[in-house]
């Protein structure tokens, strides 16, 4: 298993250390009275975005997470030590649901958020604390407070500016393939694609992110196939890619299929801007192709563009038309100093 985008884990925090109570007693002291120190607080859990992660498969490994507990104080006025925090490292994009799996805690969408998840109990105090002046020789110390134990969800959503859809087979790993360095698997069956892909692409000197997930049939929404827990990658996206496979004689029921579920998925997800595509058009004759794009675009009512992801036929012209869709503020533009070179060792 390379990619796993939701599980469960157990946190707890850390308590906090027992006061102490003690005197100073030393050979030809006059004056003694309470000394003792307070304890430790105890360790906190806390979850940070990373980089250089896209999958949550560490905690298939490794589930409960405990943080250290604060020693108690010792006499001489010594504090104890705190506890050890813990530190989930997360990839960007992950929310953190509560136990109910509804519920989000926190997004994690920005590189370096840090978020405390439970607080580590404080330490007792000492009886040094309870000294006064009616009270020289106080016999009580505070217990430390307890840490806090929960289950959190972690649920990954890709951060990708473009969403591929489609039905199984209709080209999506073959056109991220073709337009980026991603090496999906593609192969003439449905569902080759079992885990969402990621793969930068590059127009007019800009760079964006474009996410494949696998793909959808109709009752996904159901459970049938694999579901449409996948939709949540592409949630995040600015615009979304619809490919129809141009060699089946049902493309308006195709298109059909797709967007009921994504109505059914719920949220925001079906009214994001969407360019429909009409894929492998280099199995279609000329005759072909008009009848194919004239069906389409009766079915969704708008614009139809065509493209073959194998031949690389009008792949150019959805790329900008991806392009223009995505806000200057997500697109990272190439310097001159970045232009593309040879590789050398």
């Amino acid at each position: 298993m390379k990619f796993l985008d939701l599980c469960k884990v157990y946190i707890r925090s850390g308590g906090g250390g027992g006061g102490c109570v003690s005197f100073r007693r030393e050979k030809y002291i006059e004056y003694g009275g309470p000394d003792g120190g307070d304890g430790g607080s105890g360790g906190s859990v806390w979850a940070e975005a990373v980089d250089g992660l896209n999958t949550l498969i560490d905690f298939r490994y490794q589930q409960h997470f405990f943080a250290k507990n604060g020693q108690p104080g010792m006499g001489k006025q010594r504090t104890g030590k705190d506890g050890d925090d813990i530190i989930l490292r997360v990839p960007v994009g992950t929310e953190i649901l509560d136990e109910d799996q509804e519920t989000v805690l926190v997004d994690m969408t920005e590189l370096g958020q840090r978020v405390e998840l439970a607080r580590g109990g404080n330490g007792g105090w000492g009886n040094l604390h309870f000294k006064s002046a009616t009270n020289q020789a106080p016999r009580r110390a505070n217990p430390g407070q307890e840490g806090v134990e929960r289950t959190v969800w972690l649920r990954l959503k890709l951060i990708a500016d473009v969403g591929l859809l489609g039905l199984p087979n209709a080209g999506k790993s073959t056109f991220l393939a073709a337009t980026s360095n991603a090496r999906p698997k593609i192969a003439d069956y449905p569902f080759t694609t079992l885990h969402p892909n990621l793969g930068v692409v590059g127009v007019d000197n800009t760079e964006f992110v474009v996410a494949d997930i696998p793909g959808l049939i109709e009752g996904a929404s159901e459970g049938r196939g694999l579901g449409d827990l996948f939709l949540g990658h592409v949630e995040r996206c600015a615009v979304l890619l619809h490919l129809i496979d141009g060699t089946s004689e049902t493309v308006a029921e195709d298109y059909r299929t797709i967007i009921n579920e994504l109505e059914a998925y719920g949220g925001e997800l079906a009214d994001k801007p969407r360019i429909t595509v009409l894929n492998k058009i280099d199995a279609l004759d000329e005759d072909d192709r008009v009848t194919a794009r004239e069906e389409l675009e009766k079915a969704c009512g708008g614009e139809v563009m065509m493209m073959s992801g194998v031949a690389r036929e009008g792949v150019t012209e959805v790329l900008r038309a991806l392009r223009g869709q995505i806000d200057d503020d997500r697109l990272r533009f190439r310097t001159e100093d970045e232009e593309e070179a040879p590789w050398q060792p």
